[in-house]
């Protein structure tokens, strides 16, 4: 995070999800791990591997909080640029104008 803050990069940090249903705020605890310049959805894990859970769970976040991209890392991985990461975009990737 240091290093965002020196490229003067935007990020939030355990960035909280708010939910409503029927104009009545739900009482969540979710949380993201970063959401940066709020177009990129960061969430870090140290599991054994990723999971459809995992999956899910960021496109989730990505869809709540309309952001198009969404990168999931696994630290616990011998290689995390090879196996150690995955990528995501949804349908709000094609509504950013060039």
């Amino acid at each position: 995070m240091r290093e965002l803050q020196l490229q003067n990069i935007n990020f939030t940090a355990e960035h909280p999800i708010v939910l409503s249903y029927k104009d009545v705020l739900l009482n969540t605890e979710l949380k993201v791990d970063l959401v940066i310049e709020n177009c990129l959805v960061l969430e870090l894990k140290a599991v054994e591997r990723i999971l459809p859970i995992h999956e899910a769970q960021i496109l989730t976040y990505m869809k709540l909080l309309k952001i198009p991209k969404g990168l999931l890392i696994n630290f616990n991985s011998a290689n995390i640029v090879h196996n150690g990461k995955k990528s995501f975009v949804n349908e709000f990737m094609y509504d950013i104008n060039p």
